[in-house]
């Protein structure tokens, strides 16, 4: 069920899930792999590179309004051992250089752990 729910999301990516993972794909970042649309337990993660534990969410206006189911994600991630990066669409749209930066950061972050 998940991974067909993950293969629709795919198929169907936001416009700032596009232009992220075009930043992401085939190790472009630091050279470390990253999935998209993955399952991880009971959800799906936007992007995630389990070299480094680390998942990435790509929050459209939804997010803002259902912030509880968010959190409960998160915290179940975080409970797993991932560190969860957010960022809005428009920040991914309109400054993706400095959303890559961060996502360096929090690689090179996870290695020195």
């Amino acid at each position: 069920m998940a991974n067909e729910r993950a293969r629709a999301l795919r198929a169907r990516p936001t416009d700032a899930e596009r232009k992220l993972w075009a930043v992401l794909r085939n190790k472009q970042l630091a050279g470390y792999r990253f999935r998209r649309q993955t399952p991880i337990g009971g959800f799906i993660a936007d992007f995630v590179c389990f070299e480094r534990k680390l998942v990435v969410e790509v929050d459209g206006g939804q997010h803002a309004i259902d912030t509880e189911k968010d959190a409960v994600r998160t915290a179940w991630l975080e409970a797993q051992g991932f560190r969860v990066l957010r960022f809005w669409n428009n920040d991914v749209l309109g400054n993706i250089g400095g959303v890559a930066q961060t996502i360096c950061k929090a690689l090179e972050a996870s290695r020195e752990t």
